[in-house]
């Protein structure tokens, strides 16, 4: 056996939910006391149900400068920019969380006020995109697991300084199948690396640190529950593999390098497939383990764009890879309308725009982030 079917294999082996997060927590949901003597809510939160950063350094700071975003704690009002969000939803491009944000603002019947457009509040930084639509964040992440890193710890230090209230993420994103057709939309309740490891490693003072890539279970549910049985694609739980890679990493042979067969590519593909492998993506071992990490409820939402099984290329028509695309945000928006129904959430009003704190801070973080050589 494997080493990575070993690891697949130990990880289905579980006592019920654990809780070390404050999302497996009803009670805290509900403002009240949990009883069980293994909740660590204080650790994630404040009492209001404000972000507390696992970091004692930055209270230490006298501004702390989101480079990546063109933001900072001194020279933007964060509070007044961001106080009301309540979902950061995170893709690949900015075109399409361009398009995302344009998406959520018709569902939620969200109204910019007259002749004004939405604004890439990050446009400064030159590296990612950001929207605001109300409690909605629609924000880019880029390619693979260093870059949703950076912007995961910027995203999370935001939430803490503008004291959002007990924030949702969710990645929505394109993936490849492993024995899923073209279309079908997969909703992450376990990742994995190429190795079939469940945890996040990133080397730190020069040791190894290993961080557990888990992700809301109930949300997962929740999701799957909103899932249309009469939609014409299918919607379905399972694990994702997370590359390094897009082309070895991923058992592909149409790199500019291949040193494997196709009988041992497929040999692996099935293997994970058997061990319950529903997609391979790019991002979701970090995007998993920080938000964890953070006590963040979080999920990944990913339509296959081809089945790995059957080949390495996507080959389909730019149409219908357009439309499948639009399939995990109608699941998130779906989420998120009907949680802003039944929570009866919302002012719009006095949030959203770019609150300057102070002028010269102001100029110094958006020339500081221009230098991007």
């Amino acid at each position: 056996m494997s080493t990575v079917t070993e690891n697949l294999i130990h990880s289905k082996i579980e006592n019920g939910e654990e809780h070390d997060n404050f999302y497996h927590c009803d009670d805290y949901e509900n403002n009240e006391t949990c009883k069980n003597p293994n909740c660590q809510v204080t650790k994630f939160r404040y009492p209001d149900g404000t972000v507390r950063l696992r970091n004692p350094h930055i209270e230490l700071m006298d501004q702390d400068i989101l480079y990546h975003l063109a933001l900072g704690s001194g020279s933007h009002d964060l509070v007044e920019m961001f106080g009301d969000v309540k979902f950061v939803c995170m893709g690949g491009t900015p075109k399409r969380m361009e398009a995302f944000a344009y998406y959520i603002m018709k569902e939620i019947g969200h109204k910019l006020p007259t002749g004004t457009t939405l604004q890439d509040i990050s446009q400064y930084s030159y590296r990612y995109s950001m929207f605001k639509v109300g409690p909605v964040l629609s924000v880019s992440h880029g390619m693979g697991i260093p870059s949703i890193g950076i912007l995961l710890h910027e995203i999370i230090k935001l939430m803490y300084h503008s004291k959002a209230r007990d924030p949702i993420f969710f990645r929505i994103g394109t993936c490849g199948g492993v024995g899923l057709e073209g279309g079908t939309v997969v909703i992450s309740d376990d990742a994995v690396d190429e190795m079939g490891n469940h945890y996040y490693q990133v080397p730190m003072l020069g040791k190894p640190v290993r961080r557990p890539a888990k992700l809301d279970k109930r949300l997962v549910r929740e999701l799957k529950a909103l899932s249309d049985p009469e939609d014409p694609y299918d919607t379905v739980i399972g694990t994702t593999m997370c590359a390094n890679d897009f082309y070895e990493g991923q058992g592909r042979t149409d790199g500019a390098f291949c040193d494997y067969t196709e009988s041992e590519k497929m040999e692996y593909l099935t293997g994970l497939q058997s061990n319950g492998v529903k997609n391979i993506e790019m991002e979701v071992i970090p995007f998993a383990a920080l938000t964890h990490h953070a006590g963040i409820r979080a999920a990944v939402v990913c339509v296959a764009l081809l089945d790995r099984l059957k080949g390495d290329q996507v080959c389909a028509p730019k149409e219908v890879l357009d439309e499948w695309q639009i399939r995990p945000q109608k699941l998130v928006a779906k989420y998120i309308r009907r949680y802003l129904q039944t929570k009866g959430r919302i002012s719009f009003d006095g949030h959203g725009s770019m609150a300057v704190k102070s002028p010269r801070r102001f100029k110094l973080v958006q020339q500081e982030s221009e230098t991007f050589d």
